[in-house]
């Protein structure tokens, strides 16, 4: 009996192979944009764990300053207590006009020097050659190419043991190349240490211990903001995709009612016929999911390459660009299928469960009676939405933003039906002829068959709208933020310092503003803190884009009493204007005012030349910010190149640099863009499989009208004309919930995501674009239906009259 009722519920499938089509089609392509996100995010993981294991610091605690840096005396004090350490000094180093994060260790006791050491015996030097000068530097193979490329001083060892991006060297020659002598950034607790020593606490109570988890862990914390944004992305695709599945699924148990009647009837067991309906769903979850898991790869391994050019451009954090086969987001990609099938089928699989043995069939307009549904789904939705805004309001942080905007954004979907019935009996009040009346209540009818798709249209607008608007904005202050910090009309960096102060002298001859750029690295609270110098310029005080400061705040820095600092760095350290801040040991200064420095997710700060000459005298001296008329701009290029011969990379123009930077800007974003147009072209499939699924309902409800004079092309014109009408009005919904969206992501997550807020701008044009494709998706949806009505067969229509319907 079991076999027979098995074989009488999958036969649905053949009388119906689009409706299964459509089935499998919403699960994979739900399942295949969470799992590519899924994997994107796995391979950052893995890249940024695979870069602290090659550096030797995954397994070590780290002795780090509160700020500034660590004084080689307190290393060896604490080398002369018995401790065993590995002093490690961390910075930006330039070659020309490129630069590299080095990393300088003691090639005698650091974690590394063992595959350091194997590599340099490949490369056949000496054994002491990496101590002796000029010193040899280690990069992986990718690195090494572009480092020796760039400068010939310093042989390049080639080992896959670090990662890209990363030069190592001895201490000594990263020190020199730092211009930190004495100074170290963090020391590595070392495995074996001698019983009984002295405590840390006691002997260097200034230094902070952070455990080993917690500082290989500094660039995944970093990015899990990037992260949780792609995961956020990755669940709306899949609640999108699942609005298809639920459709395809109630649909098809509410045709197949007669067969359950009778399958009753003839004696099988609730039980039976419910684990079948269940084993049904699961052969389907396992089979779209493993083609939404073959797709997802492919997306994933197409979107990394820019996922890898976006976590380089905001956090400096380079990811491998090769997508690797994980078992986590494999079982995950399985797992989502599995629980989003039978999430989407619980309400149906429900219904049958309670179904009467007399039940008949469903023949009444799926719009009748649905008041209720809507007025229930609508109070769902205001408690989302009010929950939501609870969690806002209580307590902070990305995870709070994140569930409020998730609270909006279902809330908003459960409210649309409602508001949607309600748009459509404004509209049947406001009709005065037979067919416009008809239309408004047979588009209403129609609604709890469309709703899920609707919703789904709703959450790909709103968030089109929403990260579009915040894209915009960021890129209209990001220009305006650049015409003001790129205010010098050339960019020079020189080869050395001596050329550097040559060049200055002789641009001073000749009459050019010459800002020097020039900076030191330390740590601030166990992280990286670049302060830079400045000349006492008016450039300074008309260009340099300031949050907020103290009246006259540029003297102050100028006569070293001051100092100003991102926007950044105040947000992470609740800093202000009137307060004061330690530099280092022994530095303190008031903070006369923030700036904004978008596109930087460490801090900085700003303070008078001379102060900083005083505290670090062998910072750089290479790099310089011209002030002339533009017009003059080529001719000093060419007499800059002759006399000094710096290479042409070296001196950049200023609408060069800008446009450079748009370029990486533009880059950065090409994933957010890519996932709202998938999220948009599976809303736009939602559209159609209910359009298609609901196509051998709507011949009950077509016939009579036909019957009474309208043709089959009227009918067909009608269902794209309703198409239209509900994807409008879904469209004007749209707009609000994407701008508050787009308030909640520039005020609220990107604060905590990158610690800057920016202003938000509308874009009108973009609107109208996103209406003009809502309606253009509703038209491709109700083309392939309108196209079989056009031509369906008289028959068919009279036919009807003849069913029992």
């Amino acid at each position: 009996m079991t076999r027979a009722a098995a074989a009488a519920i999958l036969s649905h499938w053949r009388r119906h192979p689009l409706q299964l089509a459509t089935l499998i089609i919403g699960l994979a392509l739900a399942t295949g944009l969470w799992s590519a996100v899924q994997a994107i995010n796995g391979e950052a993981r893995a890249s940024y764990a695979r870069a602290a294991e090659q550096l030797g610091t995954s397994g070590a605690d780290r002795l780090v300053p509160a700020s500034g840096s660590i004084a080689l005396s307190r290393y060896a004090a604490l080398r002369r207590a018995g401790w065993t350490l590995a002093p490690v000094l961390e910075g930006t180093v330039r070659f020309g006009r490129q630069g590299f994060d080095i990393v300088g260790i003691d090639l005698l006791s650091h974690p590394l020097v063992a595959d350091l050491a194997n590599a340099a015996e490949q490369d056949g030097a000496a054994p002491l050659d990496a101590l002796l000068p000029p010193g040899r530097i280690f990069a992986h193979p990718d690195t090494a190419a572009e480092l020796a490329a760039a400068q010939k001083q310093h042989p390049v060892t080639r080992t896959s043991a670090l990662p890209r991006g990363v030069l190592v060297a001895d201490l000594s020659l990263a020190s020199r190349l730092l211009r930190q002598p004495g100074t170290l950034s963090y020391l590595l607790i070392l495995p074996g240490q001698t019983p009984d020593l002295a405590p840390l606490a006691q002997l260097a109570p200034e230094l902070t211990r952070v455990a080993a988890k917690s500082a290989a862990a500094d660039t995944a914390r970093l990015t899990d903001s990037f992260h949780l944004n792609l995961t956020a992305f990755g669940l709306l695709s899949f609640a999108v995709g699942l609005f298809i599945v639920q459709g395809a699924i109630t649909l098809s148990l509410e045709q197949r009612r007669g067969l359950i009647r009778t399958l009753r009837g003839l004696g099988v067991p609730m039980q039976v016929l419910a684990g079948l309906f269940a084993a049904e769903l699961a052969a389907v979850a396992v089979i779209a999911g493993a083609a939404g898991l073959a797709g997802g790869y492919l997306v994933a391994a197409g979107l990394l390459p820019d996922v890898s050019a976006t976590l380089a451009g905001l956090y400096g954090a380079p990811v491998d660009g090769s997508l690797s086969l994980r078992p986590g987001w494999v079982l995950s990609g399985l797992a989502m299928a599995l629980g989003g099938t039978f999430l989407a089928g619980a309400k149906a699989l429900f219904a049958l469960w309670r179904m009467p043995l007399l039940s008949a069939p469903a023949t009444r307009a799926r719009g009748q009676q649905a008041g209720r549904s809507h007025l229930l789904s609508a109070a769902g939705g205001i408690a989302c939405i009010l929950a939501g805004t609870a969690v806002i309001s209580i307590f902070q942080g990305l995870v709070a933003g994140f569930v409020f905007l998730g609270g909006l954004m279902l809330g908003a979907a459960l409210l649309l039906p409602l508001l949607i019935a309600m748009g459509l009996r404004l509209g049947a009040r406001l009709a005065r002829r037979p067919y416009a009346e008809w239309l408004w209540a047979d588009t209403r009818a129609q609604l709890p068959g469309m709703s899920l798709a609707l919703m789904a249209l709703l959450l790909a607008l709103a968030t089109n709208i929403g990260v579009g608007t915040m894209v915009s904005s960021f890129r209209l202050t990001f220009v305006g933020w650049l015409d003001q910090r790129l205010a010098s009309e050339i960019y020079v960096t020189a080869r050395t310092d001596t050329q550097g102060a040559e060049l200055a002298q002789w641009l001073g001859s000749k009459g050019v503003t010459v800002l020097p750029i020039r900076s030191s690295d330390v740590r601030f609270k166990g992280a990286p803190l670049r302060i830079y110098g400045v000349a006492d310029d008016a450039t300074y005080r008309q260009h340099w884009p300031l949050l907020d400061a103290l009246p006259q705040v540029w003297d102050r820095v100028a006569a070293g009493e001051a100092v100003l600092i991102n926007e950044q760095l105040a947000r992470r350290y609740d800093l202000s204007p009137g307060g004061s801040v330690q530099l280092e040991p022994g530095w303190v200064l008031a903070i006369g005012g923030i700036y904004s420095d978008y596109g930087n997710p460490n801090g900085q700060a700003i303070v008078a030349l001379d102060r900083l000459l005083a505290r670090a005298p062998d910072v750089p001296n290479r790099q310089f910010g011209l002030r002339l008329p533009p017009q003059e701009v080529p001719d000093l290029i060419n007499s800059i190149r002759q006399r000094f011969e710096i290479p042409r990379e070296n001196i950049i123009d200023q609408a060069s640099l800008k446009a450079r930077s748009l370029a990486v800007f533009d880059r950065t974003f090409v994933i957010t863009a890519a996932l709202n147009l998938l999220t948009l072209g599976v809303a736009a499939f939602a559209m159609l499989t209910s359009l298609l699924t609901l196509w051998s309902q709507r011949l009950p409800q077509l016939a009579p009208v036909w019957a009474m004079g309208l043709s089959r092309r009227q009918l067909a014109a009608t269902e794209v004309l309703r198409s239209l009408i509900l994807a409008a009005i879904t469209a004007v919904l749209a707009l609000p919930l994407g701008l508050v969206l787009a308030w909640a992501l520039l005020a609220v997550i990107n604060v905590e995501a990158f610690g800057w807020k920016l202003p938000m701008h509308v874009f009108p044009g973009d609107w109208l674009r996103l209406f003009l494709l809502a309606l253009l998706a509703a038209v491709v949806a109700a083309a392939l239906p309108a196209r079989r009505l056009s031509r369906l067969d008289p028959a068919e229509l009279l036919k009807v009259f003849a069913n029992e319907r």
